[in-house]
């Protein structure tokens, strides 16, 4: 195994924003790990979080997350560790004109971490209520890449449907299912292998998690 982290691809990568949803599922922490890797290797974000997501910040931390844009990236930062590498900004829930909300932005694409079955549904069915489904459903419409990390147990079978039909779209579907080959000591280490295999999906190398190399 390894910890080698292939940055060939990110002269390139930084070159565009990638976009990140988060909605009101529980699993803050794997939002929070995929902006402290993101920032530190420089990355551009451009963040948006669902209405309820401020709910499950009181539920899960007692923390009161801010609504205001500028307030926001500072919070969001000081939960990640990482005040000033990269570029971070934070759109509200309700603005539906933002850039991101256009086909015409150019993006790395988007990943929905963590995904509610809620956000799922909707998806599935083409809803864009605010700024996080609109998002998606562009990138969608776009043929672009969009990662979901659902967060959820068990799945329904309406869920288990509704995933399928964001699969069949060319949705990547990456639950927040850890591994244990990588002998993992803590959450964090958990926690970042789900991040790190989500990534994978959007060509994004920047997590030290060992890898799989087959047996030694």
């Amino acid at each position: 195994m390894s910890n080698h982290i292939d940055k060939t691809n990110n002269d390139s990568n930084h070159s565009r924003p990638l976009i990140i949803g988060v909605s009101g599922a529980s699993g803050l922490i794997y939002a929070v790990r995929a902006l402290k890797f993101l920032l530190e290797s420089d990355y551009s974000i451009e963040l948006v979080a669902s209405k309820s997501t401020y709910t499950v910040w009181q539920a899960e931390q007692n923390i009161r997350m801010p609504p205001e844009p500028i307030a926001q990236e500072q919070f969001w930062r000081s939960q990640a560790g990482v005040t000033s590498m990269g570029k971070l900004r934070c759109h509200p829930w309700s603005d539906v004109g933002a850039g991101i909300a256009s086909g015409s932005f150019r993006s790395l694409g988007m990943i929905i971490i963590p995904c509610s079955m809620s956000t799922v549904a909707k998806l599935a069915v083409g809803l864009s209520s605010d700024l996080l489904e609109r998002a998606a459903d562009v990138q969608v419409k776009e043929g672009r890449k969009l990662v979901i990390v659902p967060r959820e147990t068990p799945f329904s079978l309406i869920h288990l449907r509704n995933l399928t039909t964001l699969a069949e779209t060319g949705v990547r579907v990456v639950p927040a299912i850890p591994a244990w080959y990588h002998n993992p000591k803590s959450i964090d280490d958990l926690v970042d292998f789900v991040v790190a295999r989500a990534l994978d999906q959007l060509d994004i190398d920047c997590i030290p998690i060992k890898r799989w190399q087959g047996h030694i």
